[in-house]
């Protein structure tokens, strides 16, 4: 669900996709990598069963392809690694694969990452899209490894929600095989490689979900004062700063005509310039009327291009609007328009600060509605559907009362929502953790956001996801101070990982890799 502030996985994962140039430059120099999972070579020397075991494809699925401090992967378990990394990537830049290079129908192997693409993922320009996706994954690889024997070197007890977690994915893997008419292996074989097997992706899955569990530990036990939390948010303001802002959005684009034909015709540079210079002039009467007593949302409702907007919480970006919102001059009560490319924004300015009010912790038990037999079209299905919300609201309310006639503790509310939750966050026992304003879906934010709230209220809560039956922590740290903490765990965690793995020694086998792609 949109409500969600579960801790940050910890890995080299591709990070938010940027949706425009100006993002990618944003992103310049900054390396993405994903997870990925490899297949060892196996040489059979006996001649005589070659053939028959080759059409098996176990010299395909066995072969050792990578070794990591002479730990061997074989083609199988790196093909693992190398399908989630390429599948993230392409998930992740899905709005501008094109504008990168990458010809998803050709082999990656055939394929030169080109200037653009190199300058957002700071590597060379003309290497091989292959050997990026490769290195991410043996880099990934290489972090597991290396997290799982530190895990064993210190003794951590993995949780239990650890094996509920991979069990939850399996079970998903096989009702989604069995949805498409095909065995397990089949289904993967189709969807992650020729050389998948269940067994092979059931240990990949569950060494991932133990070094998260294991990072994400590590991570909690970070902790910091006041001092460094204040030092690390005086070093950059900019970055946990937000903007309180009014403001309206003049379109200059020209619009397009059709010729007698249906043709599309696109607009010529005089209309062009014409259509820009009738947004600033639009742009200007807005703010004359804000400045002689109309609202600046009234006086944008005149215009049919113009649109009014307004934010509490936006953060910085290198650009126009940016830079004037956090120009330390800016007074409360200042306007602009500016140009932003093809349009023109009335800005009105309020404020700018770290936010100081308290995050909140919450546990919830998500009751999703059961699937209903009508479609959208049929006749009835409006009433089908408010059947099976009411039917969720009323199991939701059953384990409220559940939980009351019972210990009524947090824990024992953790331990419904492990059993009961639709939510991912039943593996920690539907806890979020220092959630901000507007990051939950409305109902739920209102909910944990009343000002009469406190630790140990409860109620049942009905969003789009469903009924939640919610239990209230507490408040937690000020929401400036908790996005520094989240940065500060993040890269310490990160720096923690490269001392495990900066002298690891790994190893590509051509043999193997033959049947890595």
């Amino acid at each position: 669900m949109s409500a969600s502030n579960e801790k940050k996985t910890r890995k080299d994962a591709i990070s938010e996709t940027p949706k425009t140039a100006m993002e990618i430059e944003k992103q310049k120099a900054e390396k993405r990598s994903n997870f990925l999972y490899g297949l060892i070579a196996v040489v059979f020397v006996v001649l005589a069963v070659v053939s028959l075991v080759w059409k098996s494809g176990i010299v395909n699925r066995t072969a050792t392809a990578v070794t990591i401090d002479g730990q061997k992967y074989s083609a199988a378990e790196v093909n693992f690694y190398y399908q989630n990394v390429y599948r993230s990537f392409l998930s992740s830049n899905s709005y501008f694969i094109s504008y990168l290079g990458l010809d998803t129908s050709s082999s990656l192997k055939n394929q030169t990452i080109n200037a653009t693409a190199a300058s957002m993922m700071g590597v060379e320009e003309g290497s091989s899209w292959f050997d990026y996706m490769m290195d991410n994954a043996i880099h990934q690889m290489t972090t597991i490894q290396k997290g799982l024997e530190a895990a064993k070197a210190e003794g951590y007890q993995f949780p239990d929600s650890v094996q509920a977690q991979y069990q939850d994915s399996m079970d998903s893997l096989k009702t989604a095989a069995t949805s498409s008419g095909m065995s397990v292996n089949k289904y993967l074989q189709q969807n992650l490689g020729s050389t998948m097997t269940e067994k092979v992706y059931g240990q990949q899955v569950l060494k991932l979900l133990q070094y998260q569990d294991y990072a994400n530990a590590y991570a909690d036990r970070l902790t910091y004062t006041d001092e460094q939390l204040e030092e690390a948010y005086q070093a950059d303001t900019k970055t946990y700063d937000k903007a309180s802002w009014e403001y309206v959005v003049v379109s200059g684009a020209a619009e397009s005509t059709t010729d007698a034909d249906g043709n599309t015709v696109q607009p010529t540079d005089e209309e062009t310039e014409a259509a820009k210079a009738a947004a600033k002039e639009t742009a200007d009467k807005i703010l004359a009327a804000y400045k002689a007593g109309t609202s600046l949302e009234s006086a944008a409702g005149n215009y049919e291009k113009a649109s009014y907007y307004s934010s509490d919480s936006t953060t910085y970006y290198d650009g126009t609007t940016g830079n004037w919102l956090f120009d330390g001059a800016r007074k409360s009560g200042d306007t602009a328009v500016l140009e932003v490319g093809s349009s023109y924004y009335v800005a009105l300015f309020h404020s700018c600060g770290r936010e100081e009010y308290n995050t909140v912790d919450v546990r919830h038990i998500l009751i999703q509605p059961e699937s209903g037999t009508l479609s959208t079209d049929d006749e009835g299905y409006d009433a089908e559907q408010e059947e099976l919300k009411a039917a969720a609201r009323t199991k939701a309310e059953e384990i409220l009362a559940e939980w009351k006639a019972g210990d009524a503790t947090e824990d024992s509310f953790a331990k419904l929502a492990m059993e009961d939750s639709a939510d991912g966050s039943k593996y920690t026992g539907g806890l979020y953790a220092r959630i901000t304003k507007g990051q939950m879906v409305e109902a739920f934010n209102d909910w944990c956001f009343d000002s009469s709230r406190k630790s140990g209220d409860t109620d049942v809560v009905d969003t789009t996801y469903g009924s939640h039956v919610m239990y209230f922590v507490g408040t937690d740290l000020p929401a400036w101070a908790a996005a520094v903490t989240d940065n500060l765990q993040t890269e310490d965690t990160n720096k923690w990982n490269e001392e495990l793995t900066k002298d690891a020694v790994t190893e590509q086998k051509n043999f193997g890799m033959k049947f890595v792609s």
